[in-house]
């Protein structure tokens, strides 16, 4: 794809996700009712959970160069043996939108042309914390129905290699496969595969290859009025399939259709249960911490089969 094809798509993906002088906007998750709420609860079958983050790493890797930082802060003993009450206490810090850590990124994460989704201004965005479309706008979490398309299972391989595309019909295709079917306001994740492939051969460097959503694939969650999207690697293809444009995925579905992403999730967890019970669709759980004024958090997306 080369970039005028990607700005034409931008904009007529743009155009019908948000109206010129729209107030308060919360992007895709208007999709997410109270009464679509209401129905994802009857998804629940079994009372099985199943976490869907992947364990946050404090080790440096060739795609975690900047990793997670724990450290303890008490006890702090001499030595001996202390007497009375005691409390073990730690802290950690992360770089949120790292290529290892499970997260979400919030609206207010992406700009393009000097915009936000909605038209916000990139001024919105200042040293002090952003201003508009932020985390706050998912304080109270994300609940709905999840849906997972299982893209490798489709393809009958283990994962997609680095730098392969998953394109509309491959979601279509996986519906089929699946008997299950994509509405509007749902979770949508798309596995690849990348956690297997990881765990399988070890870390590479994900900033430069990895497997992710086509942009034309973005069509496919515009004409189902997709909530969320989830995925177990960046959501993005790398190298990026659009000459000129980094992060088209990114782009496209935050700054022009507002839908939060789920980045690095694992779904090596969640693929077994549905196969095994034949159900591709659960009620999901996300929720963030509440930091305002951030562009997004670590998560743990809990599947309720």
């Amino acid at each position: 794809m080369d970039e005028r094809e990607f700005r034409v798509l931008h904009k007529r993906l743009r155009d019908a996700a948000w109206t010129e002088g729209e107030t308060n906007p919360r992007g895709a998750l208007d999709h997410l009712t109270p009464e679509r709420v209401v129905a994802a609860a009857t998804e629940v079958r079994y009372g099985r959970t199943v976490s869907l983050a992947a364990p946050i790493e404090i080790r440096p890797g060739p795609d975690n160069p900047d990793p997670a930082c724990h450290w303890m802060t008490g006890p702090v003993s001499a030595g001996g043996r202390p007497e009375g009450l005691q409390f073990a206490t730690d802290r950690f810090a992360m770089n949120v939108h790292g290529d290892a850590d499970s997260h979400l990124d919030a609206l207010c994460h992406v700009l393009f042309e000097g915009r936000l989704h909605a038209g916000v201004s990139a001024d919105s965005v200042t040293g002090e914390g952003a201003h508009a479309l932020t985390l706050d706008l998912v304080a109270n979490g994300i609940v709905g129905r999840g849906v997972l398309l299982d893209i490798p299972r489709l393809r009958g391989v283990a994962w997609l290699e680095p730098g392969e595309a998953v394109t509309a019909d491959d979601l279509t295709a996986a519906e089929t496969a699946q008997g299950v079917r994509v509405g509007p306001g749902d979770v949508l994740f798309v596995r690849v595969g990348h956690r297997r492939r990881r765990s399988r051969h070890g870390a590479w460097n994900a900033a430069q290859e990895r497997a992710g959503l086509h942009p034309l694939a973005l069509e496919f969650l515009a004409d189902r009025d997709v909530a969320v999207l989830g995925g177990d690697g960046n959501n993005d293809a790398a190298p990026s399939p659009v000459e000129g444009i980094d992060f088209p995925v990114h782009v496209l579905a935050m700054q022009a259709m507002g839908v939060h992403l789920l980045d690095y999730l694992q779904f090596e967890e969640l693929a077994p249960v549905c196969a095994e019970t034949g159900r591709w669709s659960f009620l999901c759980v996300i929720a963030p911490i509440r930091l305002p004024a951030a562009t997004g958090s670590p998560v743990n997306p809990i599947a309720v089969l």
